[in-house]
């Protein structure tokens, strides 16, 4: 109740100073309904049949393109009517929309669902941007593993999400909690997933020699059902604002040093959600021996591609060029890769073995291979020069042989041998390599010295020239002594 001086108030403002009943009621401190009553707001209500709408005639079929399109606006639903006859605004289908709530409401109730220890796992990846590697930066990904009755997590963080980082994530995630959970729940990732077609699946075969050889069922979700794996979902929303915010990470190695640190000090410190009186570490420790018992050995989760070098001794891997031995160009051989090194066989024999690069468009070569490739081009390069001296000279064959049974490199006689042929001819050289061979000299500087030795002994044993006038021949030239021309 209100006395006649509040009543009075009302009144005042509300038909003198024109105030709304809820300014009234604010500034009073009064219910709505109580300064309605004290204005007899009734008076002003003109009670009556609503008048119709141009719009009621659609209403049916309104609600049946809703009921089957529930997400379709209301600007398109307007135009649709629009071609049906209706000649109103787009305004007047919203408002109509919302009055008799024709759309379908969104919001969905979802069922607590509880898990028994250890028979349960969900799992999913989750991108934290980039991270420094050397001069450049990759993009960080996380493979993340919870246990939905303890919430006991792992994460296997890597820089990319292919078919052996899904590998190693679950044998990281396993070893680190000691156990598999019979059941694990995924989304329809490419790598688990190759193929749905509403309950028909068809899962990866890498992913299904993994479960196999682990002996845990898989359950790949329903699309855009994220609320079935909502484990995992929160604990990433978690990751990102407990762990990754506000820290700074050097590399890769740190990244795993450092959630290590803070997964066994902050995150499976908390309060189990399934037992208040349990930590997650706790809780863990209870679930583990109900949890599947890990194989004595883990799955080999290397990465193996078959590669081709084409013309250059390298391989591509990850946009990286790996060196080979020149002889594999053009055959086909295996890159075996893991996170610290890339491994390249052909058939059973290693062939090049380099620590990984985690940059991009990197060449990381092995020195004994590109020594390899320079010798085979010298040898080669040598070869033609023997071919051709052979061609002319078929006796230097003995000379060869002999100089690579003393283990002496054949390139620099035969650079010296064809110098000798363009000096002084074919025959003098095959003569006097016949010498050398016969005086058991067999070398490039031996035939040099024979043809210069020959060569100035005929220049000795020539006769002078003789002219055909006779006061020519009887000329005498007198020789002056030099000295004298220094005194001048």
């Amino acid at each position: 109740m209100i006395s006649d001086e509040q009543r009075a108030t009302i009144r005042r403002l509300f038909y003198g100073e024109h105030w709304k009943i809820g300014t009234i009621a604010a500034q009073l401190d009064l219910h709505e309904n109580t300064v309605k009553a004290a204005v007899n707001i009734d008076q002003f209500v003109v009670r009556g049949q609503a008048r119709p709408s141009t719009l009621d005639p659609f209403v049916p079929l309104m609600r049946d393109i809703l009921k089957q399109y529930p997400r379709l606006t209301g600007t398109r639903l307007h135009e649709m009517l629009r071609a049906r006859g209706y000649s109103g605004s787009a305004i007047q289908v919203r408002r109509k929309i919302n009055q008799l709530d024709l759309r379908p409401r969104k919001t969905e109730a979802f069922l607590r669902l509880d898990t028994l220890p250890g028979e349960q796992g969900q799992i999913d990846w989750a991108d934290f941007g980039m991270l420094r590697v050397g001069s450049g930066q990759r993009r960080l990904y996380g493979f993340i593993l919870v246990l939905s009755w303890s919430r006991a997590l792992w994460a296997y963080f890597s820089f990319d999400q292919t078919m052996s980082a899904v590998v190693r994530g679950h044998v990281e995630c396993f070893g680190a909690l000691g156990g598999i959970p019979r059941t694990i729940l995924y989304d329809n990732m490419k790598t688990v997933v190759l193929e749905r077609d509403g309950e028909a699946i068809r899962l990866h075969p890498r992913f299904i020699e993994l479960k196999s050889y682990y002996l845990f069922n898989a359950r790949p979700c329903p699309p855009r059902r994220p609320n079935e794996k909502g484990r995992v979902e929160r604990s990433i929303r978690y990751l990102r604002s407990s762990f990754f915010a506000g820290r700074h990470f050097s590399d890769l190695a740190d990244v795993r040093a450092q959630f290590e640190t803070w997964r066994n000090e902050v995150a499976h410190t908390r309060k189990c959600p399934q037992d208040k009186t349990l930590t997650i570490a706790e809780a863990l420790e209870a679930e583990r021996p109900r949890l599947l018992s890990l194989p004595e050995n883990p799955l080999e989760s290397a990465d193996i591609r078959a590669v081709v070098a084409r013309k250059q001794p390298y391989i591509i891997f990850d946009t990286n060029r790996y060196s080979i031995p020149h002889e594999y160009v053009g055959i086909a051989v295996t890159a075996v890769a893991t996170e610290e090194e890339v491994r390249v066989v052909h058939g059973d024999d290693e062939i090049a073995h380099h620590r990984r690069s985690w940059l991009k468009s990197q060449t990381i070569e092995d020195s004994n291979h590109i020594k390899a490739l320079l010798d085979y081009k010298q040898r080669g390069r040598e070869l033609k020069g023997r071919e051709l001296v052979l061609a002319q000279i078929p006796q230097a064959e003995a000379l060869y042989i002999k100089l690579m049974d003393s283990h002496e490199r054949t390139q620099p006689h035969t650079s010296k041998l064809l110098e000798l042929i363009e000096l002084y001819g074919v025959e003098p050289v095959r003569e006097a390599v016949e010498l050398a061979l016969e005086r058991g000299t067999p070398r490039a500087d031996s035939v040099a010295y024979l043809l210069e030795k020959k060569h100035t002994q005929k220049r000795r044993l020539s006769p002078r020239p003789r002219f055909e006038r006779r006061e020519v021949d009887e000329l005498h030239i007198k020789n002056h002594v030099l000295e004298d021309y220094d005194e001048l």
